[in-house]
């Protein structure tokens, strides 16, 4: 069964990209009044607040039309930001060598959070499926962290 922000993203993919811009990632967030829909958005040159607003415009429609949140909602539409939410292994490979903040379900050598350099993202054979890691510097050691338990990962913006 597909996940609440896979919905979604099937919705509104096609709106993102017909306006000239890219999903970058979703968040669905609380439950109830409280849910948050947040979607990210993104384009060669940078996202703008006027680029925002035409893509709530219509990703709103869409919505208000499949109604897949039947519960109320706050829609927001942002740029992924300096410090953008990293949502896939693809994503994270194209900031090799950045500093980024990991956030994991469990734990990884008794640690659920680690700072520091992503060195690589590796995809392997792990019995009948694949197994993608990321593996990150923190100081002089490095941690192997499968993609699967990072709640989530963000970019450190370094002066």
């Amino acid at each position: 069964m597909a996940s609440k922000a896979e919905v979604i993203q099937k919705l509104v993919e096609p709106v993102i990209n017909a306006l000239g811009y890219r999903l970058w990632g979703i968040e669905y967030l609380g439950q109830g009044r409280h849910t948050l829909l947040r979607i990210f958005i993104d384009k060669d040159g940078g996202i703008f607040i006027e680029d925002c607003a035409e893509a709530s415009r219509q990703i709103s429609s869409i919505l208000d039309v499949e109604d897949p949140i039947k519960d109320e909602y706050t829609l927001e539409v942002s740029s992924p930001g300096l410090d953008r939410i990293l949502f896939t292994p693809e994503q994270c490979r194209l900031y090799l060598t950045a500093m980024l903040k990991i956030r994991i379900s469990g734990n990884v050598a008794g640690r659920r959070n680690f700072t520091g350099i992503l060195k690589d993202v590796r995809t392997e054979p792990e019995g009948a499926a694949q197994e993608t890691t990321v593996v990150v510097q923190v100081g002089s050691e490095e941690f192997r962290i499968p993609f699967r338990q990072i709640e989530r990962a963000s970019l450190v913006v370094q002066d």
